[in-house]
Order: C-alpha cells, then structure tokens, then sequence
C-alpha cells in the first residue's frame, strides 16, 4: 500500500499543529452511536481507551460495548459541551453532524479531525470546489440556482445526467430527456442544486486514506457493487490493472495530505471503460466499504481511525486475503442468520440494532477468499 511520511520541518506546509499523542487510559468521545462508533469503539478498547458516546438512541449499537453515554441529540450544544468536558478527545462516527454545533464547543474540546472537511463533504459545491482547486477529476457539473439554468447546464452537459441537492445526499433525479425535467423540479424548492454528468463506470471503487497529521496510508483499492442505491456488496482487492490502483491510491494519498487528514476518509470513484478516473464523493469517518479490512488486513480502519486521531504511527496497511464483505439489510437478516451454521468460513457481523427495516444495514458478512468471483455467485445463490 502507499505510504507517505511529512517530516517535522515540513509541517508548515499542512497547517498541521504537533500535539503529543493521546496514550492509553485517555478518553475518546464519539458523536453518534452507529455500528462505525460500535466497532470504532471495540478498536479503541483493545489499544487502552475509555470511550464516551453521544446519541439520542438509548439502544444505541455503541452504547452497547461504550463505557458510558449521553443521550440526547447530536447537535445538542450542551450535551457537546458535556462529551468534551469528559473526553481528551472527540471524533464521529456520523458525518451528519451539524458543523455548527460542533463548532460551538471546538474551543472547549479537542476535536483533531476539525469541522472543516466536515463542512466540505456536507456540501456539493463545496467539495467540487476543493476537488478542482486540487486538480482532481470530478464528473463536470453546473450550479443550478433556477429552473432557467437547467436548460444551458444541459446544453452543455447533455443527457444522461442527474439534478442533485447541495445538501440532502439522497434527494436527486436521473435526467434521459427533457420530458424528465417537470418532476425534478421539486427538488429546486430545497435550495440551490447540481447537474452532474452521468458518466457510464465499468466499476465503482473506493480507497480509504489513514493520517494522524504527520504520515499519510493508503488502504487497499476496492471494488464497489450497489443495489437499488445502497451499497450491496465490496470486493478487495479491486480487480483493476496495477497502473489504475496506483493511480487512485496516489490521488487518496494527494487529498490526505492536502487536508492534512488525522483519522480516516473514505474516497469513492469511478472507472470507465476507457480507464478515466473520477472522483465522486468524500466521507470524513470509517465507512462500510472498509469493514472488510477487520478480517484481511494488517490493520482495520477501525484501528487505522483510532490511531490517527489519537497521534499514533500509522505505517503500510498489509492486505492479507482478497475478501468480499456482503451488507446483511433488514429484509435479509432472518436468511443470514440461517446460513450460520452452513458457512463455517464466513464471518458474520451483526450491528445489535433493536429495529429491522428494510434496506437499514443490519450486520455484514465478510468471506476470506482466492477466487472474489465463486464468493459472489455463492452469495448469490442464498438469497441475501
């Protein structure tokens, strides 16, 4: 995997500030209380750390394995200002919190992610912005701000393309012809949106980019497969050619160190036929096409996350075993629990979620293999 390390007298370059790292015995608070926090916080345990949660979910699958928790709303001012006070340092597990509270209470707590790739990646504009400024290919794109834009974004864009919010990653519309153009329009009363190119990938791939403000690692490049819009299934490594992995860890690497990055971000991308590589979307935190990386890498992201905000050396993330992790949905979760006795070399991973509801990630199961193509085809043949 790519590694990169800034040494001391080149921090200047990064704005990085040199803290001492955090050691074992310190405190971790985690805003939002998801699986990533659950797992997150079991990686934080076994490196010698209290953990603290926020969530308003009592239930929540963090609290369960969490030393202790706070119950009330995310971007709850008084309950931030709460988890600081008992915590040396603060991250999240959920990239929905409001950048405005958490900046409320950023004086007060020691937050080494920051807010500010946070409010990049919670605004289209904003993170097209930064992907241009550092020469990174993105799908080309128009503002649209009126109905009267649309037409000359299409004009220059063309059919297909896709009318998206800034804000609300899962408002958007796919556009074939101008007679699609009527029911989009509902989404302009939400605010300012973007045409976006929709560009045919031959794959969806993703990289996870570790950094604890000073070293920079890649994860292994892998291939992403999404069903009705969630994602379904993720193969690592990535069958691409060795030109394309290098290329899309040497880009993770570029935004890594340009936000002088301290835990983990997960950068999604496609491929087309003819090999161009566009950047699609930025996930500051752990994300579910990494959890493969519990069972066949020299490291999880989990551990990787940890780490990084914690001022740890990071060094090459070693991948062990190719691997397919499967997403378990709610409608699934009854048939994955069935396969357990019949898959001894499957590693089942349930999330403690209280609720079933379809389409929710309920758990994941993660297949160590040689052959990612007979997994996917047995995969198939169970009806998960």
């Amino acid at each position: 995997m790519y590694h990169l390390k800034v040494e001391a007298n080149q921090l200047w370059k990064v704005g990085i500030n040199l803290v001492r790292p955090l050691m074992p015995g310190g405190t971790i608070g985690i805003v939002g209380g998801g699986q990533l926090g659950k797992m997150m916080t079991i990686s934080a345990k076994n490196m010698g750390f209290h953990v603290g949660v926020l969530d308003p979910a009592g239930d929540c699958p963090t609290a369960q394995v969490a030393d202790w928790h706070i119950i009330a709303d995310c971007d709850d001012v008084l309950a931030l200002e709460a988890l600081a006070k008992r915590s040396d340092i603060i991250t999240y597990e959920t990239s929905k919190i409001g950048v405005e509270s958490l900046n409320a209470v950023i004086d007060s707590a020691n937050v080494p992610q920051g807010t500010d790739l946070l409010a990049i990646t919670q605004d289209r504009l904003l993170e097209k912005s930064f992907l241009e400024t550092n020469n990174i290919v993105i799908p080309p794109y128009e503002t649209i701000i009126s109905p009267t834009d649309i037409q000359e974004a299409i004009d220059s864009i063309g059919f297909p393309c896709v009318l998206k919010t800034t804000r609300d990653m899962d408002q958007q519309y796919i556009l074939h012809t101008m007679s699609d153009l009527a029911p989009s329009m509902s989404l302009l009363r939400e605010g300012t949106c973007v045409l976006e190119a929709l560009i045919p990938y031959e794959k969806e791939l993703s990289v996870l980019v570790a950094g604890n403000g000073q070293e920079y690692t890649t994860f292994p490049v892998v291939e992403n497969i999404h069903r009705d819009a969630i994602l379904f299934e993720t193969i690592a490594g990535a069958d691409v050619a060795d030109d394309v992995a290098e290329e899309v860890k040497r880009i993770g690497l570029q935004i890594g160190e340009t936000l002088a990055l301290q835990g983990i971000l997960a950068i999604e991308m496609g491929l087309t036929e003819s090999g161009s590589i566009y950047v699609t979307k930025l996930t500051p935190r752990p994300h579910s096409t990494g959890n493969y990386s519990i069972d066949v890498c020299s490291m999880s992201q989990f551990d990787a996350h940890i780490r990084g905000i914690c001022g740890w050396p990071l060094g090459e993330v070693q991948l062990f075993s190719k691997a397919v992790t499967v997403n378990i949905l709610g409608e699934a979760l009854n048939t994955s629990v069935r396969l357990i006795p019949e898959k001894s070399d499957w590693n089942f991973y349930y999330y403690g979620k209280k609720r079933t509801v379809n389409n929710r990630k309920m758990g994941h199961i993660t297949i160590p293999t040689a052959t990612p193509e007979t997994v996917l085809n047995e995969i198939d043949a169970t009806n998960l």
